[in-house]
């Protein structure tokens, strides 16, 4: 009777672990290191992914910001205008006409 219960016990854990391992998807990640330049591409890939987003989200706070000083400069505030004005300029010599 004890027995029965133990093997019963080990039996249920042994399904758990399975669950969790196949939750993992630890074979996935077994048969991706068995294939290292498919991992390699796939870390490129990804690379260029996170490369170009943060380029196109740097551009488009920079935006936002060039946006806002050049309003801050319209308000024609005393002291911050000047130094925001000088800083718009210097920003539209380096981009061109």
């Amino acid at each position: 009777m004890e027995e029965n219960r133990l093997l019963q016990g080990l039996a249920d854990r042994v399904a758990r672990l399975a669950v969790n391992v196949e939750k993992m998807k630890l074979a996935e990640y077994v048969e991706l290191l068995e294939h290292p330049w498919r991992l390699m591409y796939i870390n490129f890939i990804a690379g260029i992914a996170r490369g170009l987003g943060i380029a196109v989200g740097f551009a488009i706070l920079g935006a936002v910001l060039l946006y806002i000083l050049r309003s801050l400069v319209m308000l024609n505030l005393p002291l911050i205008g000047g130094f925001i004005a000088e800083i718009v300029r210097m920003v539209q010599l380096k981009l061109g006409p």
